[in-house]
């Protein structure tokens, strides 16, 4: 077993001159080899052990994507603490604070973009000690820029070298390295433990049926702190001796994609990361182009993209039987379009690995076609995360790929037993990359692993060829369509608790624009409401209890007095009116009077598609109008 700093070390030692890292400067991506981060790591974390920090201690990382960003994080792990990246998303209110907290942060690295939020809130952090800030600006009290750590680490290593080297040959393997906090209601996320070994082991197991190269650079669009990024981007590389560039960072996150475009021109990658939301823009961007070049340039390009589906299948039956014939058909359009489209990605791009989120297969095939690849992959923060990959060795679309080696992976019933292959069920793996458990929550550790096997909450089954395909949530986590997820009970419970108009509530979305929620109205709570007004028509009483529940709904919403409870993205866009109560007859309750999550979304299949629409957004829609009419009697 090796530890982060073990494997980093070596791969100094064989990469010495190699770049680990591009950073725009000055107007041009300038490179820091592994021997020169390595000289600088060492100074931070001597500057952090001249602070006071300790084995163990917590430090929290919040900035954009950036050289610092992994310098800082690797400062932290020589010096024997824990990081806790934040992501550059959350709301101080109640987000950055839960989360500092819960931690027991005992210090902050941030950036210039994001100091404002820690500031804020540093009378709320009785623990904090120092803020350290990796931009030039000016440091108020109890805060230190990055070149002040730096000089003070310098000044411990000339001095007494043995200090900094004593605490690096105690960190251990199973040492925690990150407490990262992922899905949870605002009122309880989880800090995700996971070690040293969990790391090494994934990026192991990620090379399992691929390899990358030295000499290949990746540009890391989605933000570091993200699991996927994290190690199939930063640590994966390196451990390879292989190069990371970052977008150049903007205030905002609409800035730093602007910048996306040309920094790709500029560093020319080899091989990207990419989330859903990132995939339908690139294609997007795509079809505009061609679009702009005339009906017979897009004609051609439609008539192009149909051939490539056809041959190439679902990517490992590619060209058999006589589809191999059209090979020059296909090899000239090719070179008269594709070609084209895969030069404004910089010209090396081999392919990409898609994560965070499960992959539309339409998407797959679209990138498939041009010559660009998106091998969809499958894994969960609590695994560090890598579970599944598609590789161009062994790829099927439409699947998450075959499961990495040196990793048990099994299908289980609601019961927990073991389905046979090829039938659906929970996915559950166990392998030294699952976590250690979550920070501080001995009870959701134990609901989550079990004899050392980790409950994904997933559903999913694998194939007769070890092609495991993921079908959606077993469990109830919601799912973004950038990948976030987030546990729904929290808001559901909240809702039901203070909605005087509402029995029972449940959220969805599945990589949806915006979360969705199917309501069951309270027939007391209507007779209450209803019982000294006068209507003239039905119609006319179901759009004024719709008004109203809409009305203690937005109580949750900005400008309603319990606003802050709940982020704001997963409180629902759509309202649907169920047609009935859920109960254990209709099969929407469980024996313990829990909602079946899967039972109710097929159910309303037809219903979630129109909430969607810009008719179903309007919660006074005819549907709704309909239904809330079976509550009146």
């Amino acid at each position: 077993m090796v530890s982060i700093i073990d494997y980093f070390e070596e791969r100094v030692q064989r990469f010495p001159d190699n770049a680990l890292i591009w950073e725009k400067q000055d107007g041009i991506f300038q490179p820091t080899t592994y021997k020169e981060a390595h000289e600088e790591i060492r100074r931070y974390a001597a500057g952090l052990i001249s602070l006071g920090v300790q084995k163990g201690d917590r430090i929290a990382l919040l900035s954009e994507g950036r050289k610092d960003w992994l310098i800082a994080e690797l400062s932290i792990l020589y010096a024997g603490a824990i990081n806790v990246p934040l992501s550059v998303k959350l709301e101080e209110a109640n987000d950055l604070v839960f989360r500092l907290k819960h931690s027991d942060t005992k210090m902050v690295i941030v950036s210039e973009f994001q100091l404002d939020k820690i500031r804020v809130i540093k009378e709320e952090l009785p623990l904090l000690e120092k803020v350290i800030i990796l931009d030039e600006t000016e440091a108020l009290e109890n805060e230190l820029r990055w070149e002040q750590l730096f000089q003070k680490g310098e000044e411990v290593i000339i001095n007494d070298v043995s200090i900094l080297n004593h605490r690096i040959s105690e960190v251990t393997p199973d040492d925690i390295a990150n407490i990262s906090y992922t899905s949870g209601t605002t009122a309880d996320p989880k800090g995700i433990m996971l070690s040293h070994r969990n790391y090494t082991a994934n990026v192991e197991q990620a090379f399992s049926f691929i390899d990358i190269p030295a000499h290949f650079r990746t540009l890391v669009v989605l933000p570091w702190d993200h699991a996927f990024a994290h190690t199939a981007a930063l640590y994966a590389f390196m451990y390879r001796g292989a190069s990371v560039a970052a977008v150049k960072a903007g205030k905002t996150a609409t800035e730093t994609l602007k910048n996306f475009p040309n920094n790709i021109l500029e560093i020319q990658p080899h091989v990207m990361m990419s989330v859903p939301a990132l995939a339908k823009n690139f294609r997007k961007n795509i079809e505009k182009g061609v679009q702009n070049k005339g009906k017979m340039a897009w004609l051609l390009f439609r008539l192009a993209l149909a051939h490539a589906f056809w041959y190439n299948g679902t990517g490992d039956n590619k060209g058999r039987g006589l589809k191999k014939l059209t090979r020059p058909l296909g090899y000239l359009f090719d070179k008269i379009l594709f070609k084209n489209i895969r030069t404004a990605f910089g010209g090396n791009l081999k392919f990409f690995i898609g994560g965070g989120a499960l992959l539309d297969i339409e998407l797959q095939k679209f990138f498939y076609a041009i010559g660009i690849p998106m091998y969809q992959g499958y894994g969960l923060s609590e695994a560090a995360p890598i579970i599944s990959a598609n590789t161009p060795t062994f790829h099927k679309m439409g699947s998450s790929g075959k499961v990495v080696q040196n990793l048990a992976l099994k299908i289980c019933n609601e019961n927990g037993q073991e389905v046979a292959q090829g039938h659906s069920g929970e996915i559950v793996v166990k392998g030294e990359n699952v976590m250690s458990g979550y920070w501080k929550n001995a009870t959701a550790t134990a609901d989550t692993i079990k004899d050392g096997w980790l409950y994904t909450g997933d559903l999913g089954y694998v194939d007769k060829s070890n092609y495991l395909y993921v079908l959606g949530r077993f469990k109830s986590l919601l799912i973004g369509h950038d990948g976030e997820k987030y546990s729904p009970e929290g808001i559901e419970e909240a809702v039901v608790d203070t909605c005087t108009l509402i029995d029972q509530f449940m959220l969805f979305n599945n990589q949806s624009p915006f979360t969705v929620a199917i309501a069951v109205p309270s027939a007391d709570g209507l007779r209450r409401l209803i019982k000294q007004q006068k209507f003239d028509t039905e119609d006319e009483k179901a759009i004024f209890v719709l008004k109203t529940i809409q009305d203690e709904l937005n109580q949750f919403k900005k400008g309603g007095k319990l606003e802050t409870m709940f982020p704001q993205r997963w409180l629902p866009t759509s309202i649907i009116i169920a047609e009935e109560p859920f109960t254990e007859s209709n099969k929407m309750l469980n024996s313990t009077m829990k909602i079946v999550r899967r039972v109710i979304e097929s159910n309303y299949v037809e219903e979630l598609e129109f909430s969607f629409s810009a008719e179903g957004k309007n919660i006074l829609n005819q549907k709704n109008i309909i239904a809330t009419k079976n509550y009146f009697n």
